[in-house]
């Protein structure tokens, strides 16, 4: 019996949400700007729900803690290393959204697991991404799969729609074009939310994913979803929402 394919976009650590969800340069927001929040999505894969997923933004001090800790549904429980927990925490600055550390836990599995630190006054980052050494230079565009989702409202929250942005692969970093693409009306179980959509793509990859943001909640995705070609691959789909 063939093994389902791996939708790979909802664990939590590769897309955030995404997991995955999302997104960003760093934006020229204060910390007042971004309120903590706690949200809950579904993650479905060819229409069938196969993870829960719970984030949540709280203000730990001068910095910010963002984590996401997902359970696997139904046929989503046969994919290994499916939505594995994570946490950033990161600092609003002038300079935009600079993260601090990353950690995700690979799904149970060592092998998997990343760990991440930012030395913004020696510009590197260093650490250990699912068994790779990293150490790279450290620009503000540089940001990780979870602390680019803030750093994507942060800019929205300013009045800027970021262009591109850089995530950390490995001991590498992966560069998408971001741009606005139109309105939309998302219906969720809390009624129908007025969003921005917004369309994230990296260079040379027939992928395409597309959040669906909601102004008056802080940008906060009502919807993220991608597509290869005509095939939408996953989405993530907003369930509940309390913001601070």
């Amino acid at each position: 019996m063939q093994q389902p394919r791996e939708p790979g976009p909802l664990r939590a650590r590769r897309r955030g949400v995404l997991a995955a969800i999302l997104a960003l340069a760093a934006g020229h927001a204060g910390a007042d700007e971004l309120k903590p929040y706690q949200a809950t999505y579904h993650g479905l894969w060819h229409g069938m729900t196969v993870a829960v997923s719970n984030l949540k933004l709280e203000q730990t001090g001068d910095t910010w803690t963002y984590s996401s800790r997902s359970e696997a549904r139904g046929i989503g429980r046969l994919v290994s290393g499916l939505s594995p927990n994570q946490t950033s925490v990161v600092r609003a600055t002038a300079n935009g959204i600079e993260p601090q550390s990353y950690q995700s836990g690979g799904g149970g599995s060592a092998s998997n697991a990343i760990k991440l630190s930012y030395d913004w006054q020696g510009r590197r980052v260093t650490g250990n991404y699912e068994g790779t050494p990293v150490n790279l230079p450290l620009t503000p565009q540089v940001q990780d799969d979870a602390s680019v989702q803030l750093a994507l409202m942060a800019a929205l929250l300013a009045g800027r729609t970021p262009d591109n942005f850089r995530l950390i692969d490995k001991n590498s970093v992966r560069e998408y074009k971001f741009a606005r693409e139109g309105e939309a009306t998302v219906h969720t179980p809390m009624g129908d939310v007025a969003t921005v959509i917004y369309r994230a793509q990296k260079a040379y990859s027939p992928r395409i994913t597309r959040f669906w943001c909601a102004p008056d909640r802080g940008y906060i995705p009502m919807q993220v979803e991608q597509k290869k070609g005509d095939e939408v691959q996953w989405t993530l789909q907003i369930q509940s929402l309390r913001r601070n």
